[in-house]
């Protein structure tokens, strides 16, 4: 599980699997949650623009983030 200290109030989904590394660009991170390939705390999430605040659980293929 990886974990990210969250700077702020919230992280957009997209920038989120960017700043972790999981995916190359952002237009990598819009497809991948397009095509509902992340969960946020164990739901499928399609907002590109989703605020990731402190304490979710994002899922993304075998990944996990915890946010702190």
């Amino acid at each position: 599980m990886i974990q990210f200290k969250l700077e702020g109030e919230f992280i957009p989904l997209i920038q989120l699997l960017k700043a972790t590394g999981l995916v190359g660009t952002g237009g990598d991170a819009q497809a991948a949650v397009m095509d509902g390939l992340v969960k946020c705390n164990g739901e499928v999430e399609f907002r590109k623009r989703y605020k990731v605040r402190v304490g979710d659980i994002i899922t993304f293929e075998q990944d996990k983030i915890e946010i702190i």
